[in-house]
């Protein structure tokens, strides 16, 4: 595949692409009633993701990862914009079929269309809920797809899967054994904790991407959480623009997925003794020469990071 990022405005262009998507999905989930023929909209943001994330995978999640911990937009929109990706891919991994894929992916753009204000009010709050604001997330599901039936939206999987995305995990069983509506539910269920867990909040900082991912897939065995697997071997144990500390004490960000979920292409942004690397240093960890220690979250990371420069070194 050629890569796209050969310098800094096509950079800012890529960056102001995926901005304004979210931009604009921000605006019909605040507006949902103002939004002319509401679904056409959604399959239009849903068009426009698949284009931005086939032009180059592992830049989209570069950028998507850092927009979902830097969102000037709002939570709301940040969160259903990564789940939706993630929902896309983990849909490409298991190969379901294109009617699947597309009431997936749109249960993930609109899964919280009932408390979308809400949400982006308690990702500012740093007490617990509130007993009225608990019942509104408690009943979210419900009245969103209440709210989409009145909106024009007739795709029962569409519906069912926002309906059902917090029920409980199904039996542990093959994942096309399953109903559609049951399979589609679980998948949205486990990409909604894992985006949850890795997006700041005013309460509590961002989870590392490794951490979260370690928490989805806990279980007895591999196959107890297949959808977890799924999201590990697609976007990597550390996905492209997450931060790690490496072996030798410097810091550094991910920038390209491997054949191996955790060795993952870094670029070394600090030094070992805390200094910033004014040029980074593409490692690939898979030769052995430099591994990673740990991950980090966002918030360890202090440094100014020169997003374009990391993303020029992948065509060098």
């Amino acid at each position: 595949m050629s890569l796209i990022v050969k310098s800094e405005d096509e950079y800012e262009d890529l960056l102001a692409l995926w901005s304004d998507l979210e931009a604009g999905l921000a605006v019909i989930l605040s507006h949902p009633a103002s939004a002319q023929e509401f679904a056409a909209r959604v399959r239009q943001y849903d068009n426009w993701m698949q284009n931005l994330i086939q032009r180059d995978t592992d830049v989209g999640l570069y950028l998507l990862f850092q927009l979902a911990t830097n969102s000037p937009v709002g939570y709301s929109a940040s969160h259903a914009l990564v789940c939706a990706v993630l929902c896309h891919l983990i849909a490409n991994d298991f190969k379901l079929d294109k009617t699947e894929r597309d009431s997936l992916v749109h249960a993930a753009l609109t899964m919280n269309i009932a408390m979308t204000a809400l949400q982006d009010l308690l990702a500012n709050q740093r007490e617990r809920p509130s007993p009225e604001q608990q019942h509104s997330i408690r009943s979210h599901a419900s009245l969103g797809a209440a709210m989409l039936v009145e909106m024009g939206i007739g795709n029962p999987l569409w519906l069912q899967t926002i309906e059902r995305h917090h029920d409980t995990a199904p039996p542990l069983q093959d994942l096309h054994s399953l109903q559609p509506v049951q399979r589609l539910s679980h998948i949205l269920h486990v990409v909604d904790r894992y985006a949850a867990m890795i997006s700041p909040r005013q309460s509590r900082e961002g989870r590392s991407a490794a951490e979260s991912a370690k928490d989805i897939t806990q279980g007895k065995s591999a196959h107890d959480n297949p959808i977890g697997q799924a999201l590990v071997r697609t976007v990597g144990l550390c996905p492209p623009g997450t931060f790690v500390q490496l072996n030798n004490q410097g810091i550094a960000v991910v920038v390209r997925r491997s054949y191996a979920p955790n060795l993952p292409d870094v670029a070394q942004i600090v030094t070992p003794d805390g200094q910033k690397i004014r040029m980074p240093v593409l490692h690939a960890t898979h030769t052995g020469q430099v591994s990673i220690k740990s991950a980090l979250t966002p918030a360890a990371v202090q440094e100014r990071i020169s997003h374009h420069l990391i993303l020029q070194l992948r065509s060098t």
